[in-house]
């Protein structure tokens, strides 16, 4: 005799038994009680969250008769009279579950609204239930709209879908809408005990808590896990069963892995992936439980109070969560995070992992004094370069890193101090201010930004010594720019260069000699060069003449 699977034999049957939906249980029910209901319902919510279940107890609680069969429409359906057995049995002759998947096109829809003109057999309503409705097509939305506003007073729709922006507006404004929420953790537990105890199967708590997680949120796909990891353990539903059936992760490899990052011990780290590597486990899975370990961490430091006893990692977390600064562990929280989809680039997964690792290893957050913090001695096999940046910026700058460390020169490892912007000094250079080299000394000042874009489009008309240092008039291109802070910017930058004080004069015009202009009009010399070096190709020329080719204009690019 083949059994029936856990989903379907534990599927609620009345609202009481319905687990985590208790919004839209609270608003269905009032409705019910006091008859005031709408002619249709749409339930949004993603895979195995009781989209379908709530419809067919919302059809029995319409359509219940009582035991006696005296009975008017209920919060509570009996379960006990015609209508409630058969719907739970699927063959109640009032209410049709229409897949529109495989029934999604206007005739489809014709056919059912024709038949929905007819009064029901024997129920109280005809009740038409419309599976991942967001399939129909554009002309079968439109073909039920009227009927779908207006039905007759015997008819009542559900409609159901995980995708609810794919569904026209002139739908869902005739419709009233209940969001559903995936199941938390927690509650899909709760719900794996009492099935578990009712079954009599032997269990473990962790082995139900790595079930729920793996579920996603779907109360269904944790009662199919079961199912599958009954079978597999062969016996009593343990953790260790469970994590070797869905290849998930100990969490003793990543607490090994934390505690090697706080002894600055990269031989552990790669002895840790290697063993991982030998069990065939999913190194994006550990990427990603090392993030949620971390955020516990994060958590336990920030507002310990959050971190309950029943955790099983309660206890490692707040040690974990003494020693480590606050800042370290948003900075290796954002490595993991982002180092994630960048194991399809590496060479393999193991390797992407352990350079994530080993990334986390490398960078130290600073004080915020600009000063890098001091860091116990690397052991052997392991590197300790630390940043000058604080918390926020190392964190920037790891993200920055992770995402082009696969193309860092060898030579010079991406380092979060490259990252910050030059700083300006003086120059090691002796300059001779009495021969003025504009455009090289606007080339060379350590300038960046709209500061550097006021200096290329300026022209030196006249450089005076006075008493008080040295007055230069210069005209510039783009009045825009100058504004009293780039001006002072440029200024300071320029005298720190030349090693005297200047004051820089600013006068609107053409400033035909600028960097800016130069290299224009160098690149327009190389353009028209080009493109005359095309035009008189004797290659092309032929090509134009027995062909009729025809150059495309502006396809034409000199050879840097």
């Amino acid at each position: 005799m083949t059994a029936l699977a856990l989903a379907r034999k534990w599927r609620p049957r009345d609202f009481s038994t319905l687990v985590g939906q208790e919004h839209v249980v609270k608003a269905l029910s009032h409705a019910l009680d006091q008859q005031r209901l709408h002619h249709a319902w749409l339930f949004t919510g993603t895979r195995g969250v009781g989209k379908t279940t709530i419809s067919r107890i919302l059809a029995k609680a319409l359509n219940c008769t009582g035991v006696d069969g005296q009975g008017q429409m209920t919060s509570q359906p009996c379960g006990q009279c015609p209508a409630c057995t058969e719907i739970d049995a699927g063959r109640y002759v009032d209410y049709i579950e229409m897949d529109a998947a495989s029934n999604r096109g206007v005739e489809d829809m014709a056919q059912l609204l024709e038949k929905a003109m007819y009064a029901p057999s024997s129920a109280r309503f005809k009740v038409y239930m419309i599976d991942e409705v967001h399939m129909l097509t554009g002309h079968a939305f439109n073909a039920m709209l009227k009927t779908l506003e207006e039905p007759p007073p015997h008819i009542k729709f559900i409609l159901a879908t995980t995708d609810p922006q794919k569904i026209p507006v002139t739908v869902l404004s005739r419709c009233l809408q209940f969001n559903l929420k995936q199941m938390p953790v927690p509650s899909i537990v709760e719900h794996l005990q009492k099935v578990l105890e009712a079954e009599t199967v032997t269990y473990d708590m962790g082995a139900l808590r790595i079930l729920a997680k793996a579920a996603q949120g779907s109360m269904r796909d944790a009662l199919s896990l079961t199912d599958q990891a009954i079978a597999y353990a062969a016996g009593p539903v343990s953790e260790s069963a469970v994590r070797a059936m869905l290849g998930t992760l100990d969490e003793a490899y990543l607490i090994g892995a934390l505690n090697a990052l706080q002894a600055k011990d990269g031989a552990s780290l790669v002895a840790i992936a290697d063993e991982m590597a030998i069990k065939s486990l999913s190194f994006s899975l550990a990427l990603q439980d090392l993030a949620s370990l971390l955020q516990k961490i994060a958590l336990a430091q920030t507002v310990p109070s959050a971190v309950l006893d029943d955790w099983p990692e309660a206890t490692e977390v707040r040690r974990l969560a003494s020693l480590f600064n606050k800042e370290e562990v948003q900075l290796y929280y954002q490595i993991a995070i982002t180092s994630r989809p960048d194991l399809s680039l590496a060479p393999d997964e193991q390797t992407g992992f352990v350079m994530a690792l080993l990334r986390m290893l490398a960078f130290k957050p600073g004080d915020g004094s600009g000063s890098p913090r001091s860091a116990g001695p690397a052991k052997s096999g392991t590197s300790n370069t630390t940043s000058a940046l604080s918390g926020p910026a190392a964190a920037k700058a790891a993200t920055m890193v992770s995402k082009s460390v696969a193309s860092a020169p060898v030579t010079k490892p991406a380092s979060a101090v490259e990252l910050a912007p030059p700083s300006p000094a003086k120059t090691n250079v002796v300059i001779d201010s009495s021969d003025p080299d504009w455009q090289s000394w606007m080339k060379a000042l350590p300038i960046r930004g709209l500061v550097q874009q006021l200096a290329f489009q300026t022209e030196l008309q006249k450089w005076e010594e006075t008493p008080k240092g040295i007055k230069a008039l210069v005209l510039v291109g783009m009045p825009q720019l100058a504004s009293a802070e780039n001006v002072n910017r440029l200024q300071e930058a320029l005298s720190n260069y030349i090693g005297q004080s200047v004051k820089i004069v600013i006068e609107t015009g053409k400033a035909s000699q600028s960097i800016a202009a130069v290299e224009a009009k160098v690149k327009q010399e190389k353009q028209e060069g080009a493109e005359n070096s095309v035009a008189n190709d004797d290659f092309v020329k032929t090509l134009q003449a027995e062909f009729g080719a025809t150059v495309v204009p502006g396809s034409i690019r000199p050879i840097q």
